[in-house]
């Protein structure tokens, strides 16, 4: 848990900075929770590192099928809002 604690603070440093870069509070809302879900996968994919380590195949296959479909959304919603621009 300490990644996810570190995690949060590099996002809200980040959100921070982008709002001193006179973005607009949504925009910099948006980027926060992309970060945020950013963190979440690359957790999920640690976890299925360590899984992988200690010889739980299962549970790797799973932890990473669960990281990539929270890439997969993330992909897919970021084109959306692409195209709505």
């Amino acid at each position: 848990m300490k990644f996810n604690k570190l995690a949060i603070v590099a996002a809200s440093a980040a959100a921070l900075s982008l709002a001193a870069c006179a973005e607009s509070e949504q925009e910099a809302q948006e980027d926060l929770v992309e970060q945020q879900a950013e963190s979440q996968e690359d957790l999920l994919e640690e976890q299925a590192d360590l899984a992988e380590a200690q010889g739980d195949e299962a549970a790797e296959e799973a932890l990473d099928a669960e990281a990539d479909a929270m890439g997969e959304a993330g992909d897919a919603a970021e084109d959306a809002v692409d195209e709505g621009m």
